[in-house]
C-alpha cells in the first residue's frame, strides 16, 4: 500500500483557524463584532483599573490619618499634662504646619468606683478625654487619660 500525499498550494489550509480568517484583497480590516469586542474588554479593563486607583487614594487618606492623628493627640496630651491649669473643655486646630486637623479636650472628675484601691485616688485624678479629627470630623481618633488634680501629685 502506498501512501498518498496531497500538496496545497494555499499553506492557510493547513491551519483550519487561519483559513476562517483568510478574506479576498479587497476587504482588509476588523468587522464590527470584533470592535465590539474589543471596545467591551478595553471598557471591563479600564472600570476595574480606575476603580482599583480611586480605593488606593481613598486608602491612601486613611492611612495618613492613622498615622498622624496618635502622634497629635499625643503631643497635645503632654502639652495639657505638663500645665498647671487645665480647662473643662477647650478646642482648635494644630496650624498651618497640620492644615485640617482640630482637637477637641474635656476635662471631668475620674469615676474610679469599680475597686475598693482605685476608689482612694478618685479626688486625686481627673479623666482627660482628647479628640482629634480631620475632615469635617470624617476621620476621628479619641483618647482618654488620667491626670492629677494639681502638680503637688
Amino acid at each position: 500500500m502506498t501512501a498518498i500525499s496531497i500538496w496545497n498550494k494555499n499553506p492557510l489550509f493547513s491551519f483550519p483557524w487561519l483559513a476562517a480568517r483568510h478574506r479576498p484583497s479587497g476587504e482588509n480590516g476588523f468587522t464590527l463584532l470584533e470592535v465590539m469586542i474589543a471596545i467591551s474588554l478595553l471598557a471591563i479593563a479600564l472600570t476595574t483599573l480606575f476603580g482599583s486607583q480611586s480605593q488606593s487614594v481613598s486608602l491612601g487618606g486613611t492611612v495618613k490619618f492613622n498615622t498622624q492623628a496618635p502622634l497629635l493627640a499625643q503631643l497635645k496630651l503632654a502639652e495639657f499634662s505638663t500645665s498647671a491649669d487645665r480647662p473643662s473643655s477647650d478646642s482648635g486646630d494644630f496650624g498651618d504646619e497640620f492644615p485640617g486637623y482640630q482637637w477637641k479636650v474635656e476635662t471631668e472628675d475620674a469615676n474610679l468606683e469599680t475597686s475598693e484601691i482605685l476608689s482612694k485616688l478618685t479626688d486625686m485624678l481627673q479623666r482627660l478625654t482628647l479628640t482629634v479629627s480631620w475632615g469635617d470630623n470624617h476621620y476621628v481618633y479619641q483618647i482618654q487619660s488620667y491626670l492629677p488634680k494639681n502638680k503637688a501629685f
